[in-house]
Parts: C-alpha cells; sequence; structure tokens
C-alpha cells in the first residue's frame, strides 16, 4: 500500500501527528511519502519527504509542484490530507488524473475549525463543500467536525484519534508529590531569571503557539483576575505582534504572566505546574491537554470543540473568552489541595485510557484498506 501524507505548514501538533503516524504505517509494511512545505519539514523527521508544497515559493514553482504531486498521486493507492488546504489541494490536483494512471482515494483529516472572522467565509463554506463530496473519507479530530462534514455532503464522517506520543511516558513516571513540585518549579523559574520573582508561589503553566486562536489576551485578563498569588508562565512561540501587544497588556495589566518562549523541557514545566491552563477559541485534541492529564496536573479549559470531551470530568471546564471565569477556576484549583489531588488523579486515569500511536496506526489501517475496497 503506497500512501501520500499531504499538509501544509505546520509547527504545532498536526506535524507531531503526522510524523509519528507515518513512523507506525512503515513500521507496519506501508509506504508513506510526506509532501509537506520546507519549514514544516524542518520541524519534524518525516522519513520519506517531498518539498512539493505550491505555496513555498513563486508561480512557476508552485505549478511544477502541483504537476509532481499529481504524478506521484497517480501511482499511489491513497492521499491523505490534512487540514482545509491539503484537502483542497489533494482535491483539485488529483481532477482527471486517470489519464496518468488511476486515481488515488482521497482521505481527508480536518483538524482545525474554520472560525468566524477569519475572512472569506463564503469561500471557505464553498471548498469545505467540495472537500466533503470528493473525499472517500472524512474524518475529525472532534465531533463538530465531524457533523460540520456530514453536514457538507460527505459520504463518511469518522473521529480520528490524535494521540500525544509523550503520554506514555509521563504516565511511566511516578506522579510527582508537593515537595518535588516545588524543587522542580523553583528550578525552572530560576532559570528564566526573572524580576521579583517569588519561587514559592504556585505555578500556573500554559503551553500554547502564539496564534489568535489561542485566545491569550483573555489569558492576560484572567492572570490580572486571579486572587491566589502565583506565577503564570506560558511556553511557546508564534506570531511576534501578537506577542508584542500581550506584553504591553502584561505591563498595563501588572498580570504575573511572563512569555517564555519556546521550550524543550515542557514536560517537567507541566510536572512543576498547579495549574495547566488553555483558553484558546476552539480545540480540537490538543496533545499539551493530553499531556497535562498524564503529567497529573489539573486543567483548566474552554469549553470548545474537543475540549469538551477530554475535559469533562477530569478538569475544569469554562466559557470561552471569559477571563473572569477562568480566573475563578484556577482560584478553586489553588486553593483546594483535595480537589487538586483529586483532579490529577481523573487526568492520569483518563491519560491511561487514550489510544496510543499503535492502536491509531491500527485504526487508520484498517480505514485505508476499507476505501480501496469501496467502489
Amino acid at each position: 500500500m503506497k500512501v501520500i501524507m499531504l499538509l501544509g505548514r505546520s509547527t504545532g501538533g498536526i506535524g507531531t501527528h503526522v510524523a509519528a503516524l507515518s513512523t507506525e504505517l512503515r513500521d507496519r509494511g506501508v509506504d508513506v511519502i510526506v509532501v509537506t512545505d520546507p519549514l514544516t519539514a524542518s520541524r519534524f523527521d518525516f522519513g520519506t519527504v517531498r518539498l512539493w508544497w505550491p505555496g513555498s515559493a513563486g508561480l512557476v514553482r508552485a505549478v511544477g509542484n502541483i504537476w509532481l504531486l499529481r504524478r506521484l498521486a497517480s501511482t499511489s493507492d491513497i492521499v491523505h490530507a490534512h487540514g482545509h488546504q491539503s484537502a483542497l489541494l489533494a482535491t483539485l490536483s488529483t481532477l482527471g488524473i486517470i489519464g496518468l494512471g488511476h486515481r488515488p482515494k482521497i482521505i481527508v483529516t480536518q483538524h482545525n475549525a474554520v472560525l468566524e472572522g477569519a475572512g472569506r467565509q463564503r469561500l471557505k463554506r464553498l471548498a469545505r463543500r467540495w472537500v466533503a463530496h470528493q473525499a472517500d473519507l472524512v474524518t475529525g479530530v472532534s465531533a463538530d467536525l465531524v457533523e460540520e462534514a456530514l453536514g457538507f455532503g460527505a459520504a463518511r464522517a469518522e473521529l480520528a484519534a490524535v494521540p500525544s506520543p509523550k503520554v506514555p511516558d509521563l504516565l511511566a513516571q511516578q506522579l510527582a508529590d508537593g515537595p518535588t513540585r516545588a524543587r522542580t518549579r523553583s528550578g525552572l523559574l530560576a532559570s528564566l531569571a526573572l524580576e521579583q520573582q517569588n519561587l514559592a508561589l504556585p505555578l500556573v503553566v500554559t503551553i500554547s503557539r502564539i496564534a489568535a486562536q489561542k485566545n491569550l489576551p483573555v489569558l492576560v485578563g484572567a492572570a490580572s483576575r486571579v486572587r491566589n498569588p502565583c506565577n503564570w508562565v506560558v511556553l511557546g512561540d508564534g506570531d511576534p505582534q501578537i506577542l508584542a501587544q500581550l506584553q504591553v497588556q502584561v505591563r498595563a495589566s501588572g498580570a504575573p504572566v511572563h512569555f517564555a518562549g519556546a521550550r524543550s523541557d515542557a514536560d517537567q514545566w507541566l510536572r512543576a505546574a498547579e495549574v495547566f491552563v488553555l483558553p484558546s477559541q476552539w480545540e480540537g485534541q490538543p496533545l499539551v491537554v493530553q499531556e497535562a492529564m498524564a503529567a497529573g496536573t489539573p486543567v483548566v479549559a474552554t469549553d470548545v470543540g474537543g475540549l469538551h470531551d477530554m475535559v469533562l470530568g477530569t478538569g475544569l471546564l469554562v466559557p470561552p473568552g471569559d477571563p473572569q471565569e477562568i480566573a475563578k477556576a484556577i482560584d478553586r484549583v489553588l486553593g483546594d489541595a483535595g480537589l487538586r489531588g483529586d483532579l490529577a488523579a481523573r487526568g492520569r486515569k483518563a491519560a491511561a485510557a487514550l489510544p496510543d500511536g499503535s492502536d491509531t496506526a491500527a485504526q487508520w489501517l484498517a480505514w485505508y484498506s476499507e476505501t480501496l475496497l469501496m467502489t
């Protein structure tokens, strides 16, 4: 079986998922070729990769890349597109491909919702409807994306797991007790060399791209309302303009938020924190929430997309865009050691029940085989 994994620019969970899934499938004898953007390829170990993403160069190069993708697709069994742009590229680039060989089956995994206010809504709806009708199978990483695909006319839509490859290692580590968290917290905070920091204060952590979808201005607003003194550290990089605006907001509000950039020791920050917070406008199955639960760190997250099913019963869900409710949830966790212990245990148990990379690869092999049999 020959499979093309197609994805555009990614610096986070989608790239991590495609890299892990490709490795698992190759271990099972599948010939996997990843077609992606050069930036994405520089961030992840994809194995066999082709840098044929049309948006990565000028018009002449883009036309050439589409032609190369068509030729490769004509000799492949499946094109598995990840994300809205890849889905549109997969369906358009395989039109009329019979003259080159045969048309592969088109499978689409939708990883993100198209949020209102993102611009060109009518055109984007038409594109999603086109993809739903052209794809042989559409999968979504949250129930709302599956329902949307069916509403747009998909013949078949399924809920797909996106497991974090870090969860098994985090579960294998003993749950950190209070003194261990305190020692780890002190060392990590000291490494930031922040002015006027109190290393003894509880630690709140957010791991997130600096992007509009993550709703980080609401995070800063929540931090300025938290009653329990704490240090709040945000790990991750992204849009420098948004980051500059956030830093202005922090200085104006006096919120105890520190933007530490991307860090290779994110797992240690999770194990040191009393609370993990994610205030996003929308999420599917964020890897970092799975990792926080596996680390035994209570989760406070917005009740949107796939977060509802992930966090319900294992953490605290809050309405999106409401800094006061986020602050109240954080105060509940920081002020109640019993609640923290209960949420830590619930989160670890839920993380242990999540499908792992092997489970996910087996499911995809079954879907690929079923799709190839479809006429």
